[in-house]
């Protein structure tokens, strides 16, 4: 335990790394170091939107004339 107080921020940086880090109390273990997961970056966007129709413009499904035909899809 004396060793982990002493070293915590090379503990903290090697269980960082992915490495797990037991700590033992008189050759005991007694605790475990493991990184936090990082959080996924699309699941906090994911439903951003959810419940804000009024973010979209109320055209947005209406396909312009222009468009259409060139991708010869005429009205």
């Amino acid at each position: 335990m004396h060793e982990a107080k002493t070293k915590l921020s090379q503990l903290v940086e090697r269980a960082e790394r992915g490495e797990e880090i037991v700590i033992t109390r008189n050759g005991t273990p007694a605790v475990r170091l493991t990184p936090v997961p990082k959080p996924n970056r699309l699941a906090s966007v994911r439903g951003a939107f959810k419940g804000n129709p009024s973010l979209i413009d109320e055209h947005f499904d209406e396909l312009p004339d222009d468009i259409a035909d060139a991708f010869g899809m005429k009205p």
